[in-house]
């Protein structure tokens, strides 16, 4: 018998999902053993450009609060381990359940291994490791999540005999940016005049002045690694003035004036990917009063699409183009819009075979008295916006109204903003026993009787890199706002000079910022 090929056992494998086909998340299920592997298995030149970026790790730590299921099991690896006072602060978040018995049900693994290779990669190179996460696990009630999927996923599903909740990665190009925009005009979904994919500088200077061509009033155009991540692959293009003349020419000569939205990144290190990555260009889509707004959808293992919710993105970089943080719910001038067009964008990715969680991004631009919305990316994967949504389900068993694109929790509406990007010199050397002092002194914690307050994450990067995630809950989004700066401010006052001696609260990175970006 011919042995059948990875793509195949990977959809064999997955078949076992298709049981829970009507279910919008199989991940909220009770007894089952949940395999979490955070792994950000992407281009690590690009994810090094994230301070930080191993503890990101630590997003999807708000899956701890599915053991609030009594039977539900659940082992979490990472490559580093997690301090205990990290988990501790997960578990303390369960409502109804005994720390104890919740812990009871929770293995913690780890590699060991601070290189910068995706962590999936890591656990294929210790098959004692991957012995003991197969011993842990019940072959009939077990399943595997993960922040994206790649072969290395796939290898790992494959090698556990454990199905994979997530999009084969045979499907990874409609992530990408030249897929998306594939999508984009597949799906009927306006989006920016652009290119498709190319893989020489040549070929993009081509591509290029084309676009300025069919667009000679263009101020600028966005230049994108296919495979970014975060915006950080991402360069912005000012055009001279069109006169005519060699067009190619004059975008070779505007090259090196890129302006790159990684820190550090220069024209000569961004064309060198071109030839490992691709790229694409489109059009800087440019106005006055201009927003970020981004839709999450769900797509069933029967292929149903499901809203999960809408957010407005907080951008910062140079011209706006790396992600720093999100509002919820997306503003109600288009949140519902953005849902027509993100369950268009889900019927195209589900034709394809997509599963699970999925994310697309627009540019929404305030024309008199309309909006006009642009898609721009989709992201096969979970994203920022992924872990605070769940943080607000999870804590409040509360309901999205896909009618009105609101959140409702005890009668109330909830909003929230959130963030990956709280960081400041002042606060390295902060440790999450510190943070939790600071927290438990000034009363920041998330309150259970009022479902509102702050939840952290990326603690186990406060001390190296005096950064911080946090998702802020309020019943309005003054309220939510108001938590948000609370925290700034506490943390603040907690490491100026005078409560700490020895620590210099200097310059650093920009709070995030609260009001609307262009």
């Amino acid at each position: 018998m011919i042995p059948l090929d990875p793509t195949e056992q990977f959809r064999q494998l997955q078949g076992q999902l298709r049981q829970y086909a009507d279910s919008i998340d199989l991940f909220d299920q009770d007894d089952f053993d949940i395999l979490v592997i955070p792994s950000f298995s992407i281009d690590q030149d690009q994810l090094a450009k994230v301070p930080g970026f191993l503890h990101y790790e630590e997003r999807l730590l708000f899956s701890l609060i599915r053991l609030r299921n009594p039977q539900t099991r659940l082992i979490y690896v990472t490559a580093q381990p997690l301090a205990p006072m990290i988990i501790d602060y997960y578990l303390q978040l369960l409502p109804g359940i005994p720390f104890s018995h919740a812990r009871d049900r929770l293995l913690l693994l780890s590699t060991h291994d601070a290189s910068h290779q995706p962590l999936s990669q890591k656990i294929l190179a210790r098959p004692r490791l991957m012995e003991r996460i197969r011993q842990a696990m019940r072959p009939d009630k077990s399943y595997m999540v993960c922040f994206n999927s790649t072969k290395l996923e796939r290898d790992l599903s494959l090698k556990l005999g454990v199905p994979l909740l997530a999009s084969s990665p045979d499907l990874l190009y409609w992530g990408s940016k030249s897929g998306s925009r594939e999508i984009f005009a597949t799906a009927a979904v306006p989006h920016p005049d652009g290119s498709g994919l190319v893989w020489t500088v040549g070929d993009l200077i081509t591509a290029t002045a084309a676009l300025w061509e069919r667009n000679p009033e263009a101020q600028r155009v966005v230049i994108k690694l296919n495979h970014g991540f975060s915006g950080e692959g991402n360069g912005v293009l000012n055009l001279p003035r069109w006169g005519g003349g060699d067009s190619c020419a004059a975008i070779a000569n505007t090259l090196p004036h890129l302006r790159c939205q990684a820190q550090g990144e220069t024209w000569e290190g961004f064309a060198r990917r071109i030839p490992e990555l691709g790229a694409i260009v489109e059009l800087f889509i440019e106005g006055e009063e201009k927003r970020s707004p981004s839709f999450q959808g769900y797509i069933t293992p029967a292929g149903n699409v499901k809203i999960l919710s809408t957010h407005d993105q907080i951008l910062g970089g140079p011209d706006g183009q790396i992600y720093l943080g999100c509002r919820f719910p997306a503003d109600a001038a288009y949140r519902l819009q953005l849902q027509a067009f993100g369950l268009r964008v889900g019927a195209a990715l589900a034709s394809q075979g997509a599963l699970e969680r999925y994310g697309v991004d627009f540019i929404a631009v305030e024309r008199g008295e309309t909006w006009e919305i642009q898609a721009i990316e989709i992201n096969l994967r979970k994203g920022g916006t992924t872990h605070p949504f769940m943080a607000l389900q999870l804590l409040t068993n509360g309901v999205y109204d896909g009618n009105t694109g609101e959140f409702h929790a005890q009668g109330r509406h909830k909003y929230y903003v959130a963030s990956d990007n709280l960081q400041k010199p002042a606060y390295r050397g902060l440790l999450p026993t510190d943070l939790m002092d600071i927290v438990t002194r000034h009363r920041l914690h998330f309150d259970s009787s009022t479902q509102t307050g702050t939840i952290f994450h990326l603690m186990g990067a406060l001390s190296e890199f005096g950064k911080l995630g946090l998702t802020s809950i309020g019943n309005s989004f003054a309220e939510a706002e108001a938590l948000y700066h609370r925290v700034e401010q506490v943390l603040d006052l907690e490491t100026e000079p005078h409560h700490n001696q020895g620590i210099c609260n200097g310059a650093g990175i920009a709070p995030l910022p609260l009001t609307w970006r262009s």
